[in-house]
């Protein structure tokens, strides 16, 4: 017999336990890849859950294919504001299933694991976010202050149907600190996170025939040599106050264990992906245009100004090219030692024995835009097994620590 609340909620979960991993595998075996972005009948899914357990819910959708649920409900005491945040769409599948063993859409339980894409994608975070929200609503006369639960479409490409569009339009969602479960490894917990800054690069020349080279350049040729000298740009130093780069410092070997090794060697790093190239008609023609684009990641101190500048230097060199910038998210974080990153530490400790460290990742999440508000942020989430690949999968135990650890630091966080 449970002999408190948070014995009781750790009791629901073990008692749960296969409720759970159902769920998670239902949760995965709805398509939602994103382009195109349709998560209707996800949505869907996760409202009859909800129903089925006599929550209220409202659905914001600005996109009509691109639903947002909010759920919210008001504590017995007052408090403060903690939002629950996950998303709801996920990568696509190449059309010929290239490198997958398993169905990518069938959830399938092997081994002790859940495969399908979007398992640890974020569906496994996700679904602690609404697991929590579901568990505590049983106690809610007991908490202080309000829980709400945001499960949203659109991550994958930015926000602007899914939580870009609430946090502009909807400030009851902004709350006073963000629990967020996107991929970290149980090891780690992110305190911020790498920017992007997408270019086009537009290269036209007079174009001939293959033979007549002597004729015209290259297009293809020079957005080549374009190509390569912007790596240039990979040797910006930034500039970042002590404690934040002592911080960096110290999670580099946690984020080489979460993201492979390398990861924290480039975590402070601006880096360049040459990320699609077109270019020429056929191959006995000189082209006349080529079109590259680049994925730019900003660290922790670099500017968007700072990178367009070196690359309007660069571009002096190629008369024929020209830029367009096509997305830019700057580089966000908080302070590592606030309350919801602490309490997430306490609570792992006392779950598994290790206190994660705090870590800047290197790929983006819709926490960033809490974060612009400079309101307090934790994203605690399993490891990114497959995460855009192939075989992307998560382990049922890491699953059902990632639930019990934001089942529990909710509730912390709500009673203290």
């Amino acid at each position: 017999m449970a002999t408190n609340d948070r014995e009781q909620l750790k009791a629901w979960i073990d008692e749960d336990r296969d409720t759970l991993v159902g769920f998670l595998r239902a949760f995965v075996r709805c398509k939602g890849p994103n382009p195109p972005g349709d998560t209707r009948s996800t949505a869907d899914f996760l409202t009859g859950e909800l129903r089925a357990r006599g929550l209220d819910y409202r659905i914001i959708s600005p996109h009509p294919e691109m639903p947002n649920i909010v759920a919210t409900f008001a504590a017995g005491r007052p408090g403060k504001h903690l939002v629950l945040n996950g998303h709801i769409d996920v990568f696509p599948v190449a059309d010929d299933g290239h490198g997958w063993t398993r169905d990518p859409w069938g959830g399938e339980l092997v081994d002790g694991k859940v495969y399908g894409r979007g398992a640890a994608d974020m569906k496994c975070g996700t679904s602690a976010s609404i697991w929590t929200y579901i568990y505590l609503s049983r106690l809610k006369d007991r908490l202080k202050g309000r829980l709400t639960l945001t499960a949203v479409s659109d991550e994958e490409t930015f926000g602007p149907y899914g939580a870009r569009y609430l946090m502009e339009h909807h400030p009851e969602v902004h709350g006073d600190a963000l629990l967020n479960g996107e991929p970290s490894s149980p090891f780690s917990v992110r305190f911020g996170e790498k920017g992007p800054l997408w270019l086009e690069f537009t290269v036209r020349t007079a174009g001939a025939h293959g033979a007549y080279t002597h004729a015209t350049a290259s297009a293809t040729k020079i957005a080549m040599a374009l190509a390569g000298r912007l790596e240039e740009v990979t040797e910006i130093r930034p500039e970042i106050s002590d404690n934040i780069a002592r911080g960096i410092d110290a999670g580099r070997a946690t984020m080489d264990r979460a993201m492979g090794k390398g990861a924290g060697d480039i975590v402070d790093k601006v880096t360049l992906n040459i990320g699609t190239v077109r270019g020429g008609v056929k191959v006995n023609m000189v082209p006349s245009s080529a079109v590259f684009e680049t994925d730019i990641r900003l660290p922790l101190g670099v500017t968007r100004e700072r990178v367009l500048a070196e690359v309007e230097r660069i571009l002096r060199d190629f008369p024929d090219a020209t830029v367009k910038e096509t997305n830019c998210n700057l580089p966000s974080w908080v302070d590592p030692g606030c309350d919801i990153i602490e309490i997430v530490q306490s609570t792992v400790e006392e779950l598994r024995g290790f206190r994660p460290t705090p870590i800047v990742s290197l790929g983006g999440t819709d926490a960033r835009l809490w974060r612009y508000r400079n309101i307090p942020t934790c994203v605690y989430g399993p490891f990114p097994h497959g995460m855009g690949s192939h075989d992307e999968h998560v382990d049922v135990e890491e699953f059902l620590h990632i639930v019990r650890t934001h089942v529990l630091a909710s509730y912390d966080y709500m009673t203290r």
